[in-house]
């Protein structure tokens, strides 16, 4: 069985797993690592006789690079069977998108405790055909109830008619403590200028166990599920082996954490939040491109951008009236430098375990080092001096403020963070990459954009109308074919070309 995590995409925790409970279960598994082109996956699957392809991938651009594999194994002849996972996949995508461009089976792979059996159907010749003829029937039927639904959508001029409306003379737009940027390392001395300093041991009270344990395919929430019924006994032995490998990597220092942040005059302009170089407000230093909710809601609630929750730029020559100057925020942070070299050492010892452990622990810790910077700018924006929230309320994010990533609900479109690394020169300030489709390197990272305003919340922009994907593309400066691209799993219609970035 030939794994690969895709090209573009970096995440791989899952795929690891699959890869060890195979192995247990005597598949030979060729585990071709992160970011692998599809020449190198089907070069691989020919060179090593492959009787099963996986694919596994994180972001969504990676849905469409799965598709284009597919695409590639039917022109090239291949006859076997494909598996798809991944956090961003699902049966209906897999039924939809890639079964059509692959005449063999294409199978979705819910989780690891899957990937067994549906091997074994698959590779054994009394089940295959019964297996492959119901796979046939499901995705049929999960493809004509796609074709069958129907999403009204507002036109996105109604959708704009019915933003939510804010007072902004009474509205509290706090001031930050400065403008501009600063780099926090963990290292002696970081890539970036003037660091500040970090300790990996200040993250830990902010670390969110529960997806830790969802890493590991155990349901529930900490610290409730170390006393589940049914699996507590492997949850408590499962997170005592994680508090140890935590004290070995806090003690020897084995990761280095890297976080960039800033605060930037800024205002809205439409859809757009337009940043300036100072609070002149005289000369614009970039935009960020945020889309519209367009879904007919029926209750009178708005149909929400993020562009909503900082003030209009028109309404700035009003500051003499009580309306102050509004800002945003951006950051980029990471745990991961110096896990490839740490996991190569424990899989180079054969411990699998322990690879795996130091990867989820690294992506813990990223997690946890993004609300330890949240709180810290909430601080230093003024508005989070009159907290006094525990650090479970902050993980359960009781706290004014929101921070969404491009890649989410709020903002589906990655291409966004291009904009943010170069706000806050990422690269160079922290090394953190982005990988051609919108991944971050290393894989233990999170970057976003901090919100202040009182009312500001999470939401999912869900279906896109074609007159908005027009729109948006004209703002970006992109054609209609490549926004649809980067938008494709959010379409309410079928794009003008195929979907391969």
């Amino acid at each position: 069985i030939v794994l690969a995590t895709v090209r573009g995409d970096v995440h791989d925790i899952g795929k690891n797993i699959v890869g060890v409970v195979l192995g247990c279960n005597n598949y030979k598994v060729v585990d071709l690592g992160v970011m692998v082109p599809c020449d190198k996956i089907l070069e691989a699957a020919r060179e090593h006789h492959a009787d099963l392809v996986g694919l596994s991938g994180l972001i969504t651009p990676s849905l469409d690079e799965m598709v284009h594999v597919a695409r590639e194994m039917e022109r090239q002849g291949f006859r076997l069977p494909l598996l798809i996972g991944g956090a961003t996949t699902s049966k209906a995508h897999t039924a939809i998108k890639i079964a059509p461009a692959y005449s063999q089976p294409v199978v979705h792979v819910l989780d690891a405790s899957r990937a067994v059996p549906v091997a074994s159907s698959l590779l054994h010749a009394e089940s295959r055909a019964t297996f492959a003829q119901n796979l046939r029937v499901e995705q049929e039927h999960l493809r004509q109830q796609r074709s069958q639904a129907t999403t009204t959508l507002l036109s996105i001029d109604e959708a704009r008619r019915r933003r939510p409306a804010y007072d902004w003379a009474k509205t509290s737009l706090p001031q930050p403590e400065f403008t501009g940027v600063r780099v926090l390392d963990s290292s002696a001395g970081g890539p970036g200028s003037s660091c500040l300093p970090l300790s990996l041991s200040e993250l830990v009270p902010y670390i969110d166990w529960s997806p830790f344990f969802h890493t590991w395919e155990l349901r529930g929430r900490f610290p409730s599920i170390l006393d589940h019924e049914v699996y507590g006994v492997q949850a408590r032995q499962l997170f005592a082996d994680a508090q140890k490998l935590l004290e070995t990597l806090l003690s020897r220092r084995l990761l280095t954490a890297r976080a960039v942040y800033g605060f930037f005059p800024a205002n809205s302009v439409g859809d757009d939040v337009e940043l300036y170089v100072d609070e002149t407000r005289s000369h614009p230093l970039t935009r960020f491109h945020f889309l519209r909710q367009q879904m007919e809601k029926g209750d009178g609630s708005p149909n929400y951008c993020l562009a909503d929750f900082v003030a209009p730029r028109e309404i700035q020559a009003g500051a003499a009236a009580g309306i102050w100057p509004d800002h945003i925020g951006a950051f980029a942070v990471s745990t991961g430098f110096g896990l490839d070299s740490l996991v190569a050492e424990f899989k180079a010892n054969q411990d699998d375990y322990s690879a795996i452990m130091a990867e989820a622990l690294a992506d813990r810790l990223a997690e946890a080092l993004a609300e330890y910077l949240h709180h810290r700018v909430r601080l230093e924006w003024g508005y989070g001096k009159e907290e006094r929230l525990t650090p479970a309320q902050m993980i359960g994010e009781d706290y004014r403020g929101i921070r969404p990533a491009a890649g989410y609900p709020a903002c589906p479109d990655h291409s966004e963070k291009e904009v943010l690394w170069q706000v806050l020169d990422v690269e160079r300030t922290t090394q953190i990459k982005l990988t051609e489709t919108g991944a971050m390197w290393p894989g233990s990272s999170v970057s976003g954009l901090y919100f202040s305003h009182p009312k500001a919340k999470y939401f999912a922009v869900g279906k896109l109308g074609l007159d908005q994907v027009k729109d948006y593309g004209q703002r970006k400066g992109l054609s209609l074919q490549v926004c649809e691209r980067w938008l494709g799993p959010w379409l309410n219609y079928e794009p003008t070309t195929p979907s391969d970035l």
